[in-house]
């Protein structure tokens, strides 16, 4: 093995005795185990890539009934529908209610789980890496300092000593190319592009990945964004002066154009490279008076401290919440926060 594909992470937060303790939960599962795998609420690549990836690799390792799935309707968003291991995927209402181990992806906090919360106990393991984890489960793997949940994911399927192959390889990498933004974000470090040389060493091909991902939209959704973007605006006196530009998109845009809300998960890309502001900031309407929101940071302003005001999470630079009200009220917290 060359020096560029060396396991040679630079921090592995999560205690040993919280690595063994993974490891052996997962060995000492008879061949007849049932085991579920669950991600956050309207799952993005970090969360579904890691999720079935390890899901492959577990089913690599035995013959245990596997499952994997998200809470609500069980629509994946289609840049990620050709991801090896979809075929595991239930709908919530047919995930085994008593699974002999359970294991939690890129979830900071139980309540990103929905109804599955119900199967949360000790024999749960928690993969993540935000610094807002809430602490629930009873196995918990958390590094704050990955730049992805599937970095932790690839070191726990390292020490149960499953091999890449090319199935899970493609996960993983979606997993990592999605949350450092293409490799582009701060959090991309030498072992962030190490573990990238590991995936793509079993022959996967990054251009392909690449143009599924991040360059596949109906012409539709171009349509919605040049609407959303009609209506941006820049505050450069919010956030002490950093700067704030912000955007909505509404149920009503979406029928509009014929969309499914997916598409507006890479909004957020077009509205944070404005010069002029180091905040950016897409609220996104699920329901009456209620928004996801999204928000991106270039390092002046922590984001993730705001989000976990609102009752939210995430990161310095990347993090989100559920928004009440108007949408100009939801920007009007955010304000409040990031100008106490």
């Amino acid at each position: 093995m060359t020096a560029a594909l060396r396991r040679t992470p630079e921090k592995v937060l999560p205690a040993e005795a919280d690595w063994t303790a993974a490891v052996e939960a997962i060995r000492a599962l008879p061949p007849t185990a049932t085991v579920l795998l669950v991600c956050h609420v309207n799952p993005d690549g970090d969360a579904l890539g890691s999720m079935l990836g390890f899901a492959l690799g577990l089913r690599r390792l035995g013959p245990y009934a596997v499952q994997a799935t998200f809470p609500g309707p069980l629509e994946v968003p289609v840049p990620f529908r050709g991801l090896p291991g979809v075929d595991l995927l239930v709908p919530e209402t047919e995930a085994t209610a008593e699974p002999d181990l359970m294991l939690c992806f890129d979830a900071a906090s139980a309540s990103r789980l929905g109804s599955l919360t119900d199967r949360i106990g000790r024999r749960t393991i928690v993969l993540d890496h935000h610094a807002s984890f809430t602490g629930f489960g009873g196995i918990h793997l958390v590094n704050p300092g990955a730049a992805a949940t599937s970095v932790v994911a690839e070191e726990l399927l390292a020490r149960l000593g499953v091999p890449l192959d090319a199935e899970i390889a493609e996960c993983l990498y979606v997993a990592l190319a999605t949350d450092t933004g293409s490799f582009r974000f701060d959090v991309t470090t030498a072992g962030v592009h190490e573990m990238a040389a590991r995936l793509l060493a079993t022959g996967i091909r990054p251009g392909d990945i690449s143009r599924k991902i991040f360059d596949n939209r109906p012409f539709g959704a171009v349509q919605l964004y040049a609407d959303a973007l009609a209506r941006a605006r820049l505050e450069p006196a919010v956030a002490g002066g950093r700067g704030l530009v912000w955007t909505y998109a509404t149920l009503d845009d979406l029928a509009k154009h014929g969309q499914r809300p997916w598409v507006l998960e890479a909004l957020i890309d077009s509205v944070r490279c404005t010069e002029e502001a180091d905040v950016a900031c897409v609220v996104k309407q699920v329901a009456d008076r209620e928004w996801a929101v999204s928000m991106r940071s270039k390092g002046a302003v922590d984001v993730a401290r705001v989000a976990i005001a609102l009752g939210g999470g995430g990161h310095k630079l990347a993090a989100g919440f559920t928004g009440r009200g108007t949408a100009d009220e939801v920007i009007m917290t955010i304000r409040r926060e990031l100008d106490p």
